[in-house]
C-alpha cells in the first residue's frame, strides 16, 4: 500500500517497494504522459540495473490523466504539484530528492534512460554538472525539427560559448545530470522553458566541474504530440526568446563589461587628444563636434563598465569579486582620486565659465577653452560615477553576506516547517 506525505500545496506518493538510501535520483517532470510513462519507467529500470547503483525515480506530476497511478504502479515516487511550469517543477522537487546526484529528462521516451551509466560514471569521476549532447550522439530522423537542429540550438549554443568561453555542443539538451548540492546552491528561479539556459549559465558562473556525454535522441512515440506542438506554432519561438532572455539576464556582465571597455577606449582615443585642440589626420579633421561625441561614448563606456562590474559581483558564486573590487577601489584612495580628478575638471571648466559670464552669458566662438571645458566636464562626471560605484561595491559587501545568511536561514526554516507539517495518509 502506497503512502502519501502532505506538505503545503504538493503531495508525495511513495510506492510500496520504495528504494532505500538512493545515491542517484532520476528526476522527471510529467504532464499527461499516460501514453508513454509506463514504457519510460521500464527504460529507467533497465538503465538502473545496468548502472549497478542505487537509484530512485521521482516523477513531478501535474497531470489530469492516469500518469500518477501508472508511475506509482511501476515503482516511482510521484510528487503531485499544481501546473506551474517546467522550471518550477524542478524547484518544487528539490526538498524531496534523496540522491546526491540527479539525472533530469523527459518522460516522453525521446531521451534514452536505458543508458544512464555514462552520467553516473561522470559523477563518480568528479563531475558536478553532466550535459547530454544530442549532436555528439545521434538524432533519429524526425526527432528534432529542422529549425531547432540547424538554427535555434546551434545559434544559442554558439552565443553562450562566445560569451563565456565554454565548449558546449548542445545547451538545450534536456537530459542532464547535476549534484544535489550544486542544484541547491544555484537557487533556480526560472519557471518555464528558460530553466535550461539558466542552469547552464549558472553552472558557468559557479565554475562547476562539467563534462558532456553523447546521447541518442529519439522520435516521439506513435500517437504522442509533444508539448511544444500542443501549444501551437509560436511556442518554439517563445521558448527561444525566453532562453535568449535568460542569456541576457545571467550574462549581463558579458554584455556590459567588454562592450563598455571598448566604447570607453574608443571615446578616450578622441577625447584625450582633442582636449588640446582640433587636429587632422590626412584629409580628416577632428574638432569640437567629434569631441562631444567622444565624451558621450566615454561616459557611456564608464557607465556600462561599472554596471557590468556590479552585475558580476551579484552573479559571483565564488565570493571573490567583491573583495577584489573593494581592494582596487579602496575607500580613501578612491575618494582622493575622485576629488583630485573632479578638481582638475573644475579648473579646466573655469576659464570658459569666466568668459561666458564676461560676454554677457554668451559664447562668441569655439576656442581652446571650450575643448578644455568639455574634458573637464567628463572628468567631473566620471569622478562622480567612480565614487558612486565604489559606494555600491562597499554596500554589496555589507548586504550580500546578510542576504546569503538570510536565504540559508529561510531554507532551513522551510525544511523544518515541512518536517513538522508532514503527515501520512493511505492512498
Amino acid at each position: 500500500m502506497a503512502v502519501t506525505l502532505v506538505a503545503d500545496d504538493v503531495r508525495l506518493y511513495v510506492p510500496e517497494r520504495d528504494v532505500e538510501s538512493p545515491v542517484v535520483t532520476i528526476l522527471v517532470p510529467s504532464l499527461n504522459e499516460e501514453l508513454t510513462i509506463e514504457a519510460f519507467l521500464r527504460w529507467c529500470h533497465q538503465g538502473i540495473a545496468a548502472s549497478g547503483t542505487s537509484v530512485e525515480i521521482l516523477i513531478v506530476d501535474s497531470s489530469t490523466d492516469r500518469t500518477r497511478e501508472i508511475a506509482l504502479a511501476n515503482g516511482a515516487r510521484v510528487l503531485a504539484t499544481p501546473k506551474r511550469g517546467l522550471g518550477r517543477a524542478y524547484i518544487d522537487a528539490i526538498p524531496y530528492v534523496r540522491g546526491k546526484f540527479i539525472i533530469m529528462g523527459d518522460a516522453d521516451c525521446t531521451y534514452d534512460f536505458r543508458v544512464i551509466k555514462p552520467y553516473i560514471d561522470a559523477y563518480d569521476a568528479g563531475a558536478e554538472f553532466v550535459m547530454g549532447s544530442r549532436f555528439r550522439g545521434s538524432i533519429e530522423p524526425g526527432a528534432m525539427p529542422k529549425l531547432h537542429r540547424y538554427f535555434g540550438t546551434p545559434l544559442t549554443t554558439f552565443i553562450l560559448n562566445t560569451m563565456f568561453g565554454s565548449r558546449y555542443t548542445d545547451i538545450h539538451c534536456g537530459m542532464r545530470g547535476i549534484t544535489r548540492d550544486a542544484l541547491e546552491r544555484m537557487e533556480m528561479s526560472s519557471q518555464g522553458w528558460e530553466y535550461a539556459s539558466e542552469m547552464v549559465l549558472k553552472s558557468v558562473h559557479m565554475k562547476l566541474r562539467t563534462t558532456e556525454v553523447p546521447i541518442d535522441f529519439l522520435k516521439d512515440p506513435e500517437g504522442r504530440l509533444s508539448h511544444m506542438k500542443r501549444r501551437g506554432w509560436m511556442e518554439p519561438w517563445r521558448a527561444g526568446w525566453m532562453n535568449l532572455r535568460a542569456m541576457l539576464t545571467y550574462g549581463v556582465d558579458f554584455f556590459l563589461i567588454k562592450p563598455g571597455a571598448a566604447i570607453l577606449l574608443l571615446g578616450l582615443l578622441f577625447l584625450v587628444p582633442l582636449t588640446f585642440g582640433p587636429f587632422s589626420i590626412g584629409a580628416l579633421s577632428f574638432s569640437l563636434n567629434t569631441m562631444l561625441l567622444a565624451m558621450v561614448l566615454a561616459t557611456l563606456g564608464v557607465s556600462m563598465l561599472y554596471s557590468g562590474m556590479i552585475a558580476s559581483v551579484l552573479f559571483d558564486y565564488s565570493d571573490t569579486r567583491q573583495p577584489w573590487f573593494d581592494r582596487i577601489f579602496a575607500f580613501n584612495r578612491t575618494v582622493a582620486i575622485c576629488l583630485v580628478a573632479g578638481l582638475i575638471g573644475l579648473l579646466l571648466a573655469v576659464p570658459l565659465v569666466r568668459t561666458y559670464i564676461a560676454n554677457g552669458l554668451s559664447l562668441r566662438g569655439v576656442g581652446i577653452q571650450t575643448h578644455h571645458a568639455v574634458a573637464g566636464l567628463w572628468l567631473i562626471t566620471t569622478s562622480f560615477q567612480t565614487f558612486i560605484f565604489m559606494l555600491m561595491i562597499r554596500a554589496l559587501g555589507v548586504v550580500l553576506p546578510k542576504r546569503a545568511s538570510a536565504a540559508m536561514t529561510t531554507r532551513r526554516g522551510e525544511l523544518e516547517k515541512r518536517s513538522v507539517r508532514l503527515s501520512t495518509e493511505r492512498l
